[in-house]
Order: C-alpha cells, then structure tokens, then sequence
C-alpha cells in the first residue's frame, strides 16, 4: 500500500510531516530519513487503531482489501 505525505521544515529545525487521508496522523523527525522512518510508524498505527475502534453489528461482515 502507499499512502502520501506531506513533509514540512519545521521552524526549530528538522521536518515535521502529516498524512492527509489519515485524519490526526502527524509525526516529526530531525533529518528527512527520521521523518519517513517516523510515517511508517505513525501510519501503521493509526491503522491499527482504526481497526480496532470499528463497531460491527450482528449483521455486519468483514473483509479485507489489498491495495
């Protein structure tokens, strides 16, 4: 899956960066390659937890995607 970010210098130095499709995902680093390790972070867990806060009713079914 590949999901796109924005990566913004940060004004104390480093870059910050956020994830437009995913709501609050926001994370930070001191050099370019902190700030992408960090999005690998911050991405996988926001989907974990998206995952997990979703409601399903008794008629509800799951399934799986790839993309």
């Amino acid at each position: 899956m590949k999901i796109k970010a924005i990566v913004h210098p940060a004004e104390e130095g480093g870059y910050w960066a956020e994830v437009p499709a995913l709501p609050g995902c926001f994370t930070d680093g001191e050099t370019m390659e902190e700030v992408i390790a960090n999005l690998q972070d911050a991405i996988q867990g926001w989907l974990e937890v998206a995952n997990t806060r979703q409601q399903m009713e008794p008629n509800d079914q799951m399934v799986e995607i790839a993309v």
